[in-house]
This record gives C-alpha cells, structure tokens and sequence, in this order.
C-alpha cells in the first residue's frame, strides 16, 4: 500500500490564485470603453486559455506571456525570474493586425462577445522554427498538430489583462468549476488528501493506463477532470461523452470517493512538459498528488507517433522536477515496475525503459479483485469501444485538395453517389459551386483564397457536428488554410484526400481553358503556373488519377471509411 501523508488544503502554486478579473464596479465604464477600442478576435483555443489565466488555472502566470518568458520556456522550461514553467501561453495575432504598443485592445471570441481588454505592453515575432522542437522534444514534428497549437500567425501580444465577462456554461453547470471552486469543495473535507489522475481528454479519453486500484488504496479523494477545450454548441458527441462519464462515475463510485469536473484545456501532447504543466494546472485546483500513466508517451494516434522523447527519460525528469513544484507523482499502469519504483523512491534503477501495454482490453487484465474503481474503469472502456464502433453515426468531411483539373470534381461526383448506397446523408460543397453563392465577390488573392477555404471549411463542420457527410472538392492551395478546416473538425472526423495530378495532366486536360488563358498571362495568379500549390504532408489519402480511373479512386474512398467505420455494409439502419 503506498504511503501518503495526510495534509492540509495545498497552497496554489506561486502561493496565490491570480484573479484577472475587472473590480464589479468598473464594468459598466471598462465596456462602455471597449465599443470605442478596436477588437481582437481570438481563436477558441485562445478563448479557453484566457478563461484559465482569469481564473488562475494558470497560475502564477497572470498574462499571456511575454518575449522574456516566452523565450526562456522554450530553451529551459522556466519563466523570466526562474519559475518553473514548461508549456509557451502565448495570445498569437494575424500579420494584419495592425497593433501599437502601449495601447488598449478590446479582446473578443468567435461570436464576437467582448471578453476582456488588454493594454498591449509587448509585440513580438513567434519562433516558429524553434518551437516544435523544443515543446516536443523530437525533430520528427507533426506540422498538423503544431499548427493546430501555434497557428500561422506569425507575432504574439502580451500586456494587462482585465476580464469583463467570466465564461458562462449552460451545460453541466455543476461541473464547470474555477480553482477558486473546486478548492472550496475540498475544504469541506480536510482529513482527506486529493489525488489528481492525468486530466482526462475528450480526444483521446482512455483510461486503460491509469491504475485505479493502486489510487483506491491511498487514503484521499480521486479528482477526475474531464479536459473538453472550448465544445461548439450543440456538439452531440461533447455532451453524451460527459453525461455518460457522470453517469458511470455515480454507479460505480462512493460519493465522496470522488470530485468531478470538465477542465477548458485543449492538450499539448508534449511528453514531459505536459505532464510538469498538468501537475501545476492539478496542484492550482487543490490537488497535492498526480498519477501519471503512458498513454502521453505512447500516443496511439500514428501521425503523432515518434514527437516523443524517451519514455524513461521522461518519467525520471517528471519525478525530479514535480519536487520541486511541491507536487507528488504516483505511477500507473503504463510504468514498468522497475520505473514505479524510481518514482516511488526517488532513486535511479539500472534500466529507463518503460514497458507500454496500453492496447489490451482492460476487461482482459488480471484484477485479483473487482473493486468500485476496477467496475468504473472496465464501464467507461466498455462505452468507449462502443462509441468508436458506432463511427457510422458521426459526420465526417472529405476534403479533395489538388490543382484545378486533377480530377476532384470527378471523384467527387462518383463517391456521392456511391456513398448513397450506405444509408448516409450527403452534401457536396465545390469550389467553382461555392465561389457563385457563398463567396461571391471574392478575388483570387491569396488572402480571399484562404478566406474562401475557411467559410467552405466552417459550413463543412457545422455539416459535420449534425452527423452529416460532407464532400468538398476545392483547390485549396496552401497548406496552413487546410490544416485550419482541419480544426473545425472533431476528431478524426476529417479524411483529407490529396488528388496528386502531375501538372502537365491537369495542362493537358484543361477542360476550363484556365491553363492557356494562364500560360498567356490573361489570368494572373493561376494556382500551378505563377502561384504555388503546396501539398499535403499527412493526408489521410493520396490519389493517382493517371493510372486509376475515378470509379477506383472513389473505392479508395470507400474502403477508407469503412475502415474508419464511418460507413457499414447494409447501412446505419
């Protein structure tokens, strides 16, 4: 049985809680200033983190950060005055912005609303080179998911913060808690230590590699936090996640076993600045102890495969620099037993290899007993596989990208039909379609192109989140407008299908007459000839329409969704 001392409630890290918002008297003025500001509008991802330094999630942190710190976190995992601090939280800006310095900014979400103001104190550029290989740990990047964190906004801004509307959630009210909350919860039972396990995400939420045997043994309460990020409204797959995560925990687990509650935390996925940055996030909500497993470190997301570190050299890293933000770690499942007892002791064991079985059933393990914990662990897994098998009930958007006359229109027009055969709602958006209606009015620039892909890519997800399927055969030449649709998407629910038609094909067809008009300079800026096609990386499919015909491809196409069990043979019926 581990041995954990019983204490009182643990102070938050940095020995205070920051608070960023505005004193109740001076909202009614802060807003009647901002409509005479100009307004920032940030990106969810922005929004959630703003929502985490206001109520001091973040903390010590009290901004987003500046230069000094956003420097030194990258090259040594600590803020500007020595503060260990693994993770850059940075506020990014497009180059269009145009910012001056000592100036106020009213800060502002998708919809608009105003949130907070922000004196703008620094404007610096992004190291965009230096920061996957530093927050990652691995010079085999994943473009994708670094863009999704970083963005291709090339400058980031920092200054003053004063939050004017605290996030309201209308959703699983009892679960939205701040810091502030959630420690007042815990207060109320003071002979009990608070054992956090690794947040729980809502894009890869398995808990096969957390032990919860071991975590019933310690006399303390169990902090599930459910990571869900900034949810759109409506998301059908955000709430049955949630409800049936509560629902499993109330009939399996004892009442006070347990605290429950959903953390606006998008993951980083970066092996051991993740795990430091979660066990200051967890020590600031009240937890004194983390349990860590190796689903972080075993991803089992392929694209992400090989963006981590040794796993070993991880866990001895975390352990010796969890001491000094005052936290205890606890070993799991997905540690070796000679790696738990390094962590357990402190002490070095001949071997750093950490031995990953996170893919076994967890209905399979040899549990001696089938305690409360054991029962919720198997139940949440249970409804797991079965959300993944029943895929066929989620949309997804098939994103053809190539150059004009590669084939996209075709396919397109076969796999639509095809798909019919599976009992799935189809919409087809295609770009010459789009640009008539929905973009009228938009040039050919680079900046209107990407608009274009954006406005197709936000009707696709909106497609998408009521369990549509969705085909869009757009040009879409560059590649950080693609990767932005790509996160509008859920999880795994877009499939990008790259029609890789060698140029001098696509000349040769020219069914539009758009080359020759090109090659005669009567169109300017035509995609392939004067301006660039830049091609996937990690496409879930890649197409060759010279030696296939469109009825093979669009099989392709087929076959994949099946796979991904997006579609079944027979229908969804």
């Amino acid at each position: 049985m581990l041995s954990v001392t019983k204490s009182h409630l643990i102070t938050p890290y940095g020995e205070q809680l920051v608070d960023l918002s505005a004193p109740a008297d001076s909202i009614d003025e802060l807003k009647a200033r901002a409509s005479q500001l100009s307004s920032l509008q940030i990106s969810p991802r922005s929004a959630s983190e703003l929502e985490m330094l206001a109520n001091g999630a973040f903390s010590p942190l009290d901004r987003f950060m500046g230069q000094n710190d956003y420097e030194r976190v990258l090259s040594e995992m600590r803020l500007a005055d020595g503060t260990l601090y693994p993770i850059p939280i940075t506020l990014p800006v497009a180059a269009e912005h145009v910012l001056h310095l000592d100036t106020d900014i009213a800060i502002r979400n998708n919809e608009f609303e105003l949130l907070a103001i922000m004196t703008i104190e620094e404007i610096y550029e992004r190291d965009q080179s230096g920061f996957p290989n530093q927050v990652f740990s691995s010079q085999q990047n994943n473009p994708l998911l670094v863009d999704k964190i970083q963005g291709s906004m090339p400058q980031n801004i920092s200054g003053r913060i004063q939050v004017l509307k605290s996030s309201r959630h209308y959703e699983f009210q009892e679960l939205w808690l701040t810091p502030d909350q959630m420690r007042t919860k815990i207060a109320c039972k003071p002979d009990h230590d608070v054992i956090a396990a690794q947040p729980i995400h809502i894009t890869n939420p398995d808990l096969s590699d957390l032990n919860f045997q071991e975590i019933e043994e310690i006399d303390g309460i169990v902090l599930l936090q459910l990571a869900v990020g900034n949810p759109k409204l409506g998301d059908r797959h955000y709430f049955s996640w949630i409800n049936n995560f509560q629902q499993l925990a109330a009939e399996y687990l004892e009442p006070d076993s347990y605290l429950l509650s959903i953390l606006p935390l998008f993951p980083r996925y970066g092996d051991l600045r993740e795990m430091i940055w979660q066990a200051i996030i967890q020590r600031n909500y009240g937890a004194s102890h983390l349990v860590i497993g190796g689903k972080w470190l075993n991803h089992k997301d392929s694209i992400m495969r090989g963006m981590f570190m040794d796993q070993g050299d991880a866990y001895k890293q975390v352990i010796e620099l969890s001491r000094e933000i005052g936290m205890n770690i606890l070993p799991s499942n997905g540690l070796a037993s000679n790696q738990k007892q390094y962590l357990s002791s402190g002490k070095s064991t001949e071997s750093n290899n950490v031995s990953l079985d996170v893919n076994s059933p967890v209905a399979e393990r040899n549990y001696e007993k089938e305690s409360p914990w054991n029962k919720f662990q198997i139940a949440v897994v249970e409804k797991l596989f079965e959300a993944e098998k029943s895929n066929y009930e989620k949309g997804v958007c098939i994103w053809f990208t190539g150059l004009s006359g590669s084939g996209k229109s075709t396919t397109t027009e076969i796999l639509a039909w095809n798909l019919l055969e599976y009992d799935r709602k189809i919409t087809v958006l295609d770009g010459d379609v789009v640009r008539t209606n929905l973009s009228k009015g938009l040039g050919f620039s680079k900046a209107d192109r990407d608009i274009n892909v954006r406005r197709i890519g936000f009707v696709a997800s909106e497609l998408v989140r009521l369990g549509g399927v969705v085909i869009c055969a757009v040009v879409s030449p560059y590649r950080a407008a693609r990767n932005d649709v790509r996160n509008m998407m859920g999880k795994d629910q877009f499939v990008e299908v790259y029609v890789n038609t060698p140029l001098e094909v696509c000349e040769k067809r020219d069914v539009k007459g758009f080359y020759a008009k090109a090659r005669r300079e009567e169109i300017l800026g035509f995609t392939g000839i004067d301006d660039p096609y830049e091609p996937p990386i990690h496409p879930e499919l890649v197409l060759d329409t010279v030696s296939k015909s469109p009825e093979k491809n669009a099989q392709l196409i087929i076959d994949y969704l099946m796979e991904q069990g997006f579609i079944q043979v027979g229908g969804s019926r």
